[in-house]
């Protein structure tokens, strides 16, 4: 079993001054910007509020994950094809010559949509983007999606069939390698790139950055567990405590078990409400200074609390084609509340507990 612990944890970065690096090439920087809000609408609101080498290099990592996972969730390919990928993405972040071999695969990943399928055909313009980045930014960037993607290839090749995580142990590993490493990854480059967090700020920050990462990816497992079912082939949700309530993994969409299988999400989903409390204590031990970083952290935070809300009262990610999803007015809501309110931990305290207790909606007065 591979160490979560991070390889420096106890020796934090000391220099918070980024050195130059060459620009990215237009084109390449071009292609980021642009597939970004095809494969994932939330973090392009929030990568767009990063200003200068921080929104780059926080983009070409987002994307470099993005890549992993789609390789990592493609059905199709057999489980030595995926780790085959895997490895050469990890060996694109030193050798151009592999990002294009990876851009040369990506017909192959049928079962993923056309934006993730182009992304990856598109590999080697975000590893320009990313060789761009100051040295520093860029070997955190190759630390940490190496960390993660070596992670995903232990699933692939333990789960030949398609992931059935069996423990609540085995699923808080799981969900380090694949968004635990992103709040590591996201508080390196604050530090490197923020001159208001500097050594003592970012140790403070290393405590809950993990809680930060893995509480979004709760979130986000919990709303699409019948999604995961019948399009990736994979259920994360811990056989262990299926089983203990009367189901198991192959009951898990069965409408004569929703009883059943919503107690064993449970534990869950008490999980996921802890690790948004530290994610709520990581966003508020960011300076206040920080502007943008905070804006960035708070957007995913906030709908993350209230999808979670919805989670709590639901049992529709239990059915076929059934999900969660928070209405669009909540987020233009919360987009504009979150802003306004983005200087003021008390604030922000005091609306984290009110979207918890029920739908936050800015309704216009009457004339």
């Amino acid at each position: 079993m591979r160490s979560t612990a991070p390889a420096h944890a106890s020796s934090p970065v000391t220099s918070v001054t980024a050195p130059a690096a060459a620009p990215a090439p237009e084109a390449s920087l071009a292609f980021a910007r642009r597939i970004l809000p095809r494969v994932s609408r939330t973090f392009a609101l929030s990568i767009r509020l990063l200003p200068g080498s921080l929104g780059t290099a926080v983009l070409s990592a987002y994307l470099l994950c993005r890549i992993a996972d789609t390789i990592e969730d493609d059905h199709a390919a057999t489980v030595a094809r995926k780790a085959e990928l895997l490895e050469l993405l990890v060996a694109a972040l030193d050798d151009p010559a592999a990002a294009g071999r990876l851009a040369g695969a990506a017909p192959e990943l049928v079962a993923g949509d056309a934006a993730h399928v182009e992304l990856v055909a598109g590999a080697p313009h975000v590893l320009a983007v990313y060789r761009s980045l100051p040295e520093r930014s860029r070997l955190r960037v190759r630390h940490w999606v190496t960390e993660m993607v070596h992670g995903m290839e232990k699933f692939v090749r333990l789960y030949p069939q398609g992931i059935r995580i069996r423990t609540l142990p085995e699923y808080k590993e799981y969900c380090y390698y694949v968004a635990g490493t992103v709040g590591h990854l996201l508080t390196d480059l604050w530090h490197e790139h923020t001159r208001s967090i500097g050594v003592a700020e970012y140790r403070a920050l290393w405590r809950k950055c993990r809680a930060f990462g893995e509480a979004l990816q709760t979130v986000n497992i919990l709303k699409d567990i019948a999604w995961d079912a019948r399009h990736e082939n994979a259920i994360y949700v811990p056989e262990q405590s299926l089983r203990e309530h009367g189901s198991s993994h192959g009951t898990l969409l069965s409408p004569a078990h929703a009883a059943q299988n919503h107690a064993a999400l449970a534990e869950l989903i008490e999980l996921a409400w802890r690790d948004l409390d530290q994610a709520l204590d990581y966003f508020v031990t960011l300076p206040r200074r920080a502007v943008s970083v905070r804006a960035f952290c708070l957007l995913p935070l906030l709908f993350a609390f209230a999808t979670l809300r919805d989670l709590t009262r639901s049992r529709a990610m239990l059915r076929e084609g059934g999900t969660v999803k928070i209405s669009r007015a909540e987020v233009r809501s919360l987009m504009v509340a979150g802003l306004l309110l983005v200087g003021s931990n008390r604030a922000i305290r005091w609306l984290a507990a009110r979207v918890r207790r029920r739908p936050f909606l800015l309704v216009p007065r009457a004339a």
